[in-house]
């Protein structure tokens, strides 16, 4: 996507929200994303709503809480790639700055 398309999608997003309340344009996805779990706990609807709604909390809070742990993970694996290349790059300026024989 170029940049022009980009800023056009956002004044798009800026326009509906300032002339839409954003809990009822997002409601069916909010749904369908909630649904996903209830789905996920009890496949065949077999369990009691109330449970259902526990069982699906769980599991909603297990998602959020393995996309934080992948986060922070991607996080710590980027800092230790640029300590990495930091180091490579004062070797190279060490090596550089040595004179040879």
């Amino acid at each position: 996507m170029d940049s022009s398309a980009a800023l056009r999608g956002r004044i798009g997003a800026f326009r509906l929200h300032a002339t839409h309340d954003p809990r009822v344009t997002t409601a069916n996805a909010r749904a369908a994303f909630l649904a996903r779990f209830h789905h996920e706990v009890d496949p065949d609807g077999t369990l009691d709503p109330a449970e259902r709604g526990r069982r699906a909390e769980m599991a909603r809070k297990a998602y959020f809480a393995r996309l934080a742990y992948r986060s922070a993970l991607a996080r710590s694996k980027k800092k230790a790639l640029s300590v990495v290349a930091e180091s490579a790059q004062e070797v190279r300026r060490v090596s550089d700055a040595t004179p040879t024989s």
